[in-house]
């Protein structure tokens, strides 16, 4: 396969993963989900772009993104974690009850 069609493919997974962030109302988890395949598809074209010049530098920002990403989500699912066992829900439209 080319460049182009590994590029393209990257492009569709930021754009599935972007859409999921905005169009999703309801569920915390699919929000973070969508943010993560995001930063991977981010990720593949760092990985895609270092392959086609020829130089690591790429690589190692895909590996320190992957790095970061996976914080992200731990951080994330804890504090999801800790939200659903004192309001019971994971809703994004009751997230406004933090405040109180």
């Amino acid at each position: 396969m080319d460049f182009i069609h590994f590029f393209f493919i990257a492009t569709l997974l930021f754009i599935i993963g972007v859409g999921g962030v905005i169009l999703n109302k309801t569920n915390i988890v699919v929000v973070l989900m969508s943010l993560e395949l995001a930063l991977l598809s981010v990720s593949l074209n760092f990985i895609i772009f270092s392959a086609c010049l020829g130089d690591m530098t790429g690589q190692i920002f895909a590996i320190f993104i992957l790095v970061i990403a996976a914080c992200e989500s731990s951080i994330g699912l804890a504090i999801i974690l800790v939200y659903f066992r004192v309001r019971g829900s994971i809703r994004i439209d009751q997230a406004s009850l933090l405040k109180s």
